[in-house]
């Protein structure tokens, strides 16, 4: 099985790579969405930047041989999925949602609005819809060496950026009163973390589809929520987990032929209800 995949390795090297720094970048931003208990966040995010690209294909294809070449490019569609993603988030955590509605609600509605439109909006042509099915069921076979790059400085950027201002942001997500009490400004912060999850959603959606970019935002963190006693842990515990699962699903995927982003959530999906078992099954509230 390893000998396979090693000689797979020439062929499909941006594959694994990429896989592997998504997995890492994700899991340590899905401590961050899973300590503040916003789970639901993490689908309706998702969905919203599927609809993002969904309308810039709607607008290259409305408007073709009539705009710049740049409205058709991958990095126009990429740029799309952020800022829906970072639309998305501002919605939920910086107060954007109807105050009578809970955020359960709102995210809801994104998730639904977003999941339903971008359907509709591509649904009169073919390549469209092929786009988002690919994106939907998490192809990442294909990366290139860009995305290598990509990923690596955004990992790098992200570490960098956790551990100047860890705790400022760990008080923000478990006590945002007492955040506002010490003189930090809540909607700045609230804004920069929008933005963060936002690229890092954006961009991993449009190189690894739906299920694997939702998949490795959550799961490696609720792992590390049930081993690890603080926050802190469970930002070194996330990423180890993430990487870990993610070689094995390509291995794994490699050897039997498999769907590798399949085959990595439900390594994560397998280690997480081994976690459950061993701890007791969380109540229908979320407690343990």
């Amino acid at each position: 099985m390893i000998r396979d995949f090693v000689s797979s390795w020439p062929l499909f090297h941006n594959t694994y790579a990429t896989g592997c720094l998504i997995a890492l970048l994700l899991s340590i931003v899905g401590v961050l969405v899973v300590a503040r208990d916003q789970i639901l966040l993490c689908p309706a995010v998702s969905q919203a930047s599927t609809l993002g690209i969904a309308l810039g294909m709607r607008v290259g294809s409305t408007f073709e041989g009539m705009h710049p070449a740049w409205l058709e490019s991958d990095g126009f569609l990429s740029f799309m999925a952020v800022l829906f993603c970072v639309m998305a988030a501002l919605f939920t955590w910086h107060g954007g949602k109807p105050k009578r509605e809970s955020y359960e609600a709102a995210t809801g509605w994104i998730f639904l609005l977003s999941a339903s439109a971008s359907i509709l909006i591509v649904s009169k042509s073919p390549h469209g819809l092929e786009e988002i099915y690919r994106l939907l069921s998490s192809n990442i076979i294909g990366a290139t060496a860009a995305d290598v790059w990509m990923f690596a400085i955004l990992v790098a950027s992200t570490v960098l950026f956790l551990a100047m201002t860890y705790r400022r942001i760990l008080l923000l997500a478990m006590d945002p009163g007492m955040a506002i009490s010490v003189g930090m400004k809540r909607k700045t912060w609230e804004l920069l973390i929008s933005v963060w999850l936002g690229l890092a959603v954006g961009l991993s959606i449009r190189s690894s589809g739906m299920l694997y970019t939702f998949g490795c935002l959550v799961l490696p963190a609720l792992i590390a929520k049930n081993l690890c006693r603080e926050v802190f842990s469970m930002f070194l515990v996330a990423p180890c987990i993430a990487l870990l699962c993610a070689t094995a699903g390509f291995v794994v995927a490699n050897h039997h032929d498999y769907p590798p982003a399949q085959m990595t959530v439900a390594f994560l999906c397998a280690i997480l209800a081994a976690a459950w078992l061993k701890g007791g099954l969380p109540r229908a509230g979320g407690e343990p």
